[in-house]
């Protein structure tokens, strides 16, 4: 199935790079761009892509205000695309607000072009991208400025203890395979108690399970 992708950022010469490098791969068609967020908004509920490419800053409308208004949309709109935040900064507080609001993770602007390609495909798939160790040390660093929050906490109390064990483990930015293997479990298994996590506490992918972990106080900031 081919991924239906938009581009925006208010970067001309982004644009076009980030396009031409997907739009030459057999399963990535890129469907739009948009020079700001309030266009890209407007372009994502015409061509209704699987993922966006959101710049964080932007004139008119910034990334965060943009993802929010793809993430949470008005009555009457249906589709809601994956949202990858492009950023040049490696710590960023909009990036942190972007994945708490619900965008499946973020990219370097100078990042490999292997890894755009693998990013996109990846968020397209309903996986997160969790992986770089500055996005770790993202939620880390801004999750220090938070004090639990009673009303997460309360939560914890629907799942089962391997569900929460495996919460624990996906903060800890684990795999699947990884978690598989310190429980000793089928990586499948593994995926069944992951669902009945976002299920349970109503999280949309592991970006949101990994900032609820840290705002319910169920793991502290450089806690391994």
């Amino acid at each position: 199935m081919t991924i239906r992708v938009i581009i925006v950022d208010d970067q001309n010469m982004v644009r076009a790079g980030f396009a031409a490098l997907l739009a030459a791969q057999s399963d990535i068609d890129v469907v739009g761009e948009a020079p700001n967020g309030k266009k890209g908004v407007d372009v994502s509920r015409h061509t209704h892509p699987d993922v966006v490419l959101m710049d964080v800053r932007m004139p008119e409308m910034d990334g965060l205000a943009a993802a929010r208004a793809l993430l949470d949309p008005p009555p009457g709109v249906v589709h809601v695309p994956k949202v990858l935040m492009l950023t040049t900064f490696d710590v960023d507080d909009y990036v942190y607000e972007a994945l708490r609001a619900g965008a499946s993770g973020f990219l370097l602007k100078d990042a490999p072009p292997a890894d755009l390609i693998s990013a996109v495909r990846v968020v397209a798939a309903g996986d997160a991208l969790l992986a770089p160790s500055v996005t770790r040390r993202l939620i880390t660093d801004f999750a220090k400025q938070r004090q639990p929050r009673t009303d997460q906490s309360l939560r914890l109390n629907g799942l089962t203890p391997r569900e929460t064990e495996v919460l624990v483990l996906i903060a800890r930015g684990l795999s699947n395979q990884e978690i598989a293997e310190r429980l000793v479990l089928a990586e499948q298994t593994v995926k069944t108690h992951i669902g009945k996590v976002l299920s349970k506490l109503d999280l949309r992918d592991r970006a949101q399970a990994v900032i609820f972990a840290y705002e319910s106080g169920l793991i502290s900031p450089g806690e391994q």
